[in-house]
């Protein structure tokens, strides 16, 4: 059974950085139908049992057209926002170790790194996310997809280790059409700890 991440803070504790409504609603309604959906449509197509990651990389195992592009997007609508979630905190770390290396090998900066991946997100038209990934060597890349898509389901040889949520739902009650300040504020509150366990992740 596909479980939503356990969150480690309340609801109230990402402010002022992400509302308390914006919170609730995303994450008890938006990623709560997502999982419930997603278990449903896995229980009916057979595929319950495998790893979220390896279904969507290989969503060929679902034969039936309708039933494949729902996987798809609630099962991406699931994974995106586990990763999503897990990923902030009310006492963000900052980058360190070999990810800040990385970071500072491949971008010259984190800033720099930052303004990349603000960039991929302005750039998304419409709903979608932006991301940081790793390949099997450490290699850091930033993508963007639309909808629920991420790099699994697009057939991409690397691992999300940072996902930045640019749906309305994740910032429009506090924020509006005002993406980029939603954005600036996001970095407030991404646990770089987490980000740099996910890159260990990706290499193993």
């Amino acid at each position: 059974m596909y479980e939503q991440v356990k969150l480690s803070y309340g609801f109230d504790e990402l402010e002022p950085a992400i509302d308390t409504l914006t919170m609730e609603t995303h994450y008890g309604k938006h990623h709560a139908t997502y999982t419930k959906t997603l278990n449903d449509l896995a229980d009916k197509a057979g595929v319950a049992g495998m790893p979220i990651e390896e279904l969507l990389s290989d969503l060929s195992v679902v034969s039936d057209d309708s039933l494949r592009n729902a996987i798809k997007n609630n099962g991406g609508g699931f994974y995106n926002h586990n990763l999503y979630f897990s990923e902030l905190s009310p006492k963000p770390a900052e980058p360190s170790g070999a990810l800040l290396a990385k970071i500072n090998e491949t971008f010259g900066s984190v800033d720099e790194l930052k303004a990349q991946l603000k960039m991929a997100a302005l750039g998304q038209f419409g709903s979608g996310w932006a991301w940081l990934n790793a390949d099997k060597v450490g290699n850091l890349s930033i993508t963007k997809s639309p909808n629920q898509d991420n790099p699994f389901s697009e057939g991409l040889d690397v691992k999300p280790i940072l996902a930045l949520d640019v749906w309305e739902h994740a910032y429009y009650l506090k924020y509006k059409n005002l993406r980029a300040d939603y954005i600036d504020a996001f970095f407030k509150v991404l646990d770089w700890d987490v980000v740099a366990e996910n890159y260990e992740q990706a290499m193993k």
